[in-house]
């Protein structure tokens, strides 16, 4: 229940999928007096707890509503975008007890003496999923406070994510009531499920698992299941939820809500299951291409002159570089205040140009919770801020507002993209806590959070808080201008917020190889959601130990520790693999310099890794173009290409980077321990599990090993063990200074033959919205394996300033051979021959 409202709101009279579907009067009578009303595209059933509405969005979605009201209220969240509402063909019948209703994809069987449900393909008629047959759903109407603070008692406190305002509280009312709701499910034996978002737990696959959801730093919220049986769920409510796989009783909670509501999303892949879910929610804007290139950052920069630097650094040492990041405390005074303190940031404008100059982007973190500053007081007089100096970022002018102060003094000033820090927007423990509570402490952890999001945002919104934030940056952008892409990095995230052009990392990391081994379950399971930008902290984000819990990294003593570059090394490797490459974190400076000179062992590893992002930028660009035109994901878990390869089902350690690659990160030291100490160890290798169903070849040597099997792959630290799927087109350039260089250079397409292949290869403008307008082009690459032959089709599309003629090298990689053919390309078909 809303904190400011009980009364219910009146129903819009636009038809919208996520609000409401109107009633065709068409009546049916089942058996056992149970009267049903039937829908346009569905039915409604009151049962002795309150109305069930079961409806078709398209043949293959079907959206599911329950309450314990007399009415359907909705939960008020923007998680599903605005559609009209059309007709969805389908058939209804009832069998003694089961009301079937019927599409060309999907079966959907309500049992009218339990009113449970079972989804069923319509061709196999197998089972996809069935809600529990015995009391599928639980409501338990719980009552909600507001908290009454006594102003006079504020104080402005320094915690770990910075200064925030507290006051003591006097008392508590109870302001309303909202429901606590169960659904029950039964899954299949055999199926994987994947999703919830960013987790700590270090789970892959999600059977038989507790997770906690809500919002805070280290865990972002996507309410979205995908399962390797060919179905996903989404559950549109904006609170803390529980999901839970254990004792047989398996069951999605939601902690505070006006109904149940959740979509059944029918997919026959876990892309497919993708594609329906941002058919719901909103598709993923195409990033800007510099976005791509590697993003320096760390806790943080303190003037202009030591951001220009830097860039300069990187361009005397021709190491690539494509942003610089401004991280927080460059204002003038109290916390979150959009401008820069002029001492040391004389000139936002010339700092701009000054980066621009050298062929790079500035990104600037901003925050959420202005306090003890000018732009705190402009927000509270005009009653745009909650308590804890929370800004309302519910409230569209609140939005407004916010958006002016960030433009004034950033975007009007020519700075390129937003990195919105601490989006949840409150954290209740990120401070000193009593002994034992500690890392792996996930349900009081969830428990804390919850209540005090829960006591400012209001408990039915608790989780939705940078869903809404990010909707302020992304249309405000918008109507300035469509010519340059929105960039949002933040802490959090939410079902829907990938429409507006965000990209979520996982929170402040320690330092350990354990959390290190952590993180990539934890992105492969929030990229599975369908929200597909994700990435980490490079050397995670505390190194030291300290005194609070989160503090507790292994390495004291930052890159002048051996221990530390070899972990932050293997760190970099992965994170070479992911969407976005952000290197970021505090105690220790994070430059490439800091790890060592030209011809040691950490720095060449770096460098070589950077080399390659930037030689694959082709490939990676073409697959973001892929994620807007298709629904795609880049970084992708091993069911996504590998369903039926049980083994692969629950590797947390390796995943595909696109159709191409199988990535093999290195989570365990092989060099030095912590302080600097050797381990002495002679084998540097890990083991590999090669999924069946293709063979594979080793990107570095070249040899060629078949899938289904382990092997131990040998893992010195410049070699991150990675292979190419056999029958793979990887599109790659030269080493580039800056993405801005790609345009005009020669593309070399590496062709790995033993299977027939296919690859689009996409470019656009690079930095403007025209491709909405239908400006870019793709180009079809196809190999034929056993005629041997290499086809570039025909151009489709173009925009303004593309080069009409291409140098492309086309090199076939067979058997630890190389055959190179060059042609000159001009958007007609060619074939070549092998």
């Amino acid at each position: 229940m809303s904190l400011n409202s009980l009364i219910p709101r009146k129903w819009s009279s636009k038809i919208i999928i996520c609000l409401s579907f109107y009633f065709f009067t068409i009546n049916g009578y089942a058996q056992h007096n149970q009267d049903y009303t039937r829908l346009q595209n569905g039915v409604q059933i009151q049962t002795e707890d309150g109305p069930l509405r079961v409806e078709f969005v398209t043949s293959e979605i079907v959206r599911v509503q329950f309450t314990k009201e007399n009415e359907f209220l909705g939960n008020g969240t923007i998680v599903c975008v605005d559609r009209t509402a059309g007709k969805t063909p389908f058939k209804i019948k009832q069998i003694k007890n089961i009301l079937q209703l019927s599409s060309d994809q999907l079966i959907v069987q309500i049992n009218l003496l339990n009113y449970s449900i079972v989804y069923k393909n319509a061709r196999t008629k197998a089972i996809l999923l069935s809600e529990r047959s015995f009391n599928p759903r639980e409501g338990e109407r719980i009552f909600t406070e507001k908290a009454t603070y006594d102003d006079q008692s504020k104080r402005i406190i320094n915690s770990a994510d910075g200064q925030k305002e507290v006051k003591n509280e006097i008392y508590r009312d109870t302001i309303g009531y909202s429901w606590k709701y169960r659904i029950h499910f039964q899954w299949n034996d055999k199926e994987a499920i994947y999703g919830l978002g960013s987790h700590m737990e270090d789970y892959m696959n999600l059977r038989g698992k507790e997770v906690f959801l809500t919002q805070h730093n280290l865990k972002a919220m996507v309410p979205v299941l995908n399962s390797t049986a060919g179905y996903g769920l989404l559950f549109d409510a904006g609170c803390g939820m529980i999901y839970s796989d254990k004792n047989e009783n398996s069951f999605i909670e939601l902690e505070a809500a006006k109904q149940i509501d959740y979509y059944f999303m029918k997919g026959n892949t876990l892309d497919e299951v993708i594609k329906q879910y941002r058919f719901l929610t909103g598709g993923s804007p195409m990033m800007p291409r510099y976005i791509f290139g590697y993003i320096q950052s760390k806790e943080r920069y303190r003037s202009s002159t030591e951001l220009i630097n830097i860039v300069k650094e990187y361009r005397n040492r021709s190491v690539p570089l494509d942003v610089i990041i401004q991280d927080w405390n460059y204002w003038p005074q109290g916390w979150g205040y959009m401008k820069m303190d002029r001492k040391y940031y004389p000139n936002p404008a010339s700092l701009a140009d000054s980066i621009h100059d050298l062929n790079a982007k500035l990104m600037i973190s901003i925050w959420p919770n202005p306090t003890n500053c000018p732009q705190a007081d402009d927000f509270k007089k005009r009653g745009f801020m909650l308590e804890h100096s929370v800004y309302n970022a519910y409230n569209p002018l609140a939005q407004k507002k916010y958006w002016e102060y960030a433009d004034n003094e950033f975007f009007n000033n020519g700075f390129d993209a937003w990195w919105c820090d601490c989006t949840e927007p409150l954290d209740a423990d990120w401070k000193l806590m009593s002994d034992g509570y500690g890392w792996d402490n996930h349900r009081e952890r969830w428990k804390k959070n919850l209540a005090l999001l829960s006591d400012v945002l209001g408990a039915e919104r608790s989780s939705t808080y940078s869903l809404y934030h990010s909707k302020g940056i992304y249309e405000n952008q918008r109507l300035v201008t469509d010519k340059k892409r929105v960039v949002n990095l933040t802490r959090s995230s939410y079902a829907g917020q990938q429409r507006y052009s965000t990209i979520t990392w996982n929170g402040d990391t320690p330092a350990t190889w354990k959390s290190f081994s952590q993180q990539i379950p934890s992105g492969l399971n929030f990229m599975s959601t369908g929200c597909p930008y994700w990435t980490v902290d490079v050397g995670a984000f505390f190194t030291k130990k300290g005194n609070e819990w989160f503090r507790c990294g292994d390495f004291d003593q930052g890159v002048k520790d051996l221990g530390y570059r070899e972990f932050y090394t293997r760190m970099f490797q992965f994170a070479t693999f992911l969407p976005i490459l952000r290197s970021h974190g505090t105690d220790t400076p994070r430059e490439i310099w800091n790890f060592g000179k030209p011809g040691e062992s950490f720095y060449d590893s770096l460098l070589k890794m950077i080399h390659l992002r930037y030689q694959l930028l082709p490939y990676i660009y073409s697959l973001a173009g892929k994620v807007t035109q298709e629904h795609y994901t880049i970084s992708r878990l091993l069911a996504f290409d590998f369903p039926n390869d049980i083994n692969a089902l629950d590797i947390k350690d390796q995943f595909m980077f696109g159709p191409a690659f199988l990535v093999c990160p290195v989570t365990t030291p092989m060099y030095y321990e912590k302080e600097s100490i050797p381990l002495n160890l002679t084998n540097k290798s890990r083991k590999v599990y090669l999924p069946k169903g293709a063979n594979w070849i080793d990107f570095w040597t070249g040899d060629l090993f078949s899938g289904g099997q382990y092997i131990v792959a040998e893992a010195p630290i410049d070699k991150i063990p990675l292979y190419v799927r056999q029958g793979s087109i990887v599109p790659m350039g030269s080493v580039i200074q800056h993405t801005e260089e790609l345009p005009g250079k020669n593309i070399r397409i590496s062709v790995y033959p033993g299977k027939d292949a296919k690859f689009v290869f996409y470019e656009d403008e690079g930095d403007n919205y025209n491709y909405e307008q239908g400006f870019f082009s793709s180009i079809e690459l196809i190999w034929k394996d056993s005629s041997r032959s290499f086809t570039i089709s025909n151009r489709q599309g173009a925009f303004n300033d593309m080069e009409k003629v291409r140098t492309i090298h086309v090199d076939l990689y067979d058997d630890k051979t190389t055959t190179t053919k060059t042609i000159n390309y001009s958007g007609k078909r060619i074939k070549l021959k092998f």
